[in-house]
């Protein structure tokens, strides 16, 4: 009798935690939404890169660190996303960099934008990561060379990267990471939502979410 009471015990007290850690993640959830909807400016920045049409429905903004191995993991996981939905998902890449010298290698980022190429120098960036990321510490003069060999002008890179202008860009992406309370990368906002908590999967169903919402 004793040994049933508890066994029930232990299912009440089971339960009663399971209920709270729910109701805590959901609270948690409810939170961040607010925080984005009440920054909901600071989510994309007319100036910022981006992929995809722009009267696309549904938008992604990833939060990114360049030397983040997480964010190269899931850069294709992103891509292939937006390759089942070509018409109908946009992405807007804000750059976080918190690794240590990250920030100039955001600048050669920015820099190859202004001649055309910003996706194609991610892309190498973020498939040559080992090349140039050592221990968590960005090496941005071996980063240059592999963004340089896409035909880009050198003097004019290295010139942009010492631009104000985009010294001023980075502080903007940090700030409103900030108002976002985005702490780690990749981070994600779907249609201005955060991600109920981390992984593909999660980012997977955020998208068919708003796709749903968006294309019925």
């Amino acid at each position: 009798m004793k040994k049933a009471v508890f066994v029930v015990a232990g299912l009440i007290l089971l339960a009663v935690f399971v209920t709270a850690v729910l109701l805590n993640k959901a609270e948690t959830v409810e939170q961040a939404e607010q925080v984005a909807s009440l920054n909901s400016e600071a989510l994309s920045r007319p100036e910022a890169p981006s992929f995809g049409p722009a009267d696309a429905r549904v938008t992604i903004v990833e939060f990114l660190d360049p030397a983040c191995g997480t964010c190269r993991r899931f850069y294709p996981l992103v891509k292939a996303m937006m390759a089942e939905q070509p018409d109908r998902i946009r992405l807007v890449v804000r750059h976080v960099p918190f690794h240590e010298n990250v920030d100039q290698v955001v600048a050669l980022l920015l820099a190859a934008e202004r001649q055309g190429k910003y996706r194609e120098a991610l892309e190498a960036l973020l498939d040559a990561q080992d090349e140039w990321v050592a221990h968590h510490v960005a090496q941005p003069e071996r980063a240059f060379p592999l963004v340089e060999r896409l035909g880009l002008d050198p003097e004019r890179l290295r010139a942009d990267m010492n631009d104000p202008a985009i010294a001023a860009r980075i502080r903007q992406d940090m700030d409103d990471a900030r108002a976002l309370g985005v702490e780690k990368t990749p981070e994600f906002f779907v249609n201005g939502r955060p991600m109920p908590s981390f992984g593909h999967d999660q980012l997977k169903q955020l998208v068919d979410r708003a796709l749903a919402e968006a294309y019925r």
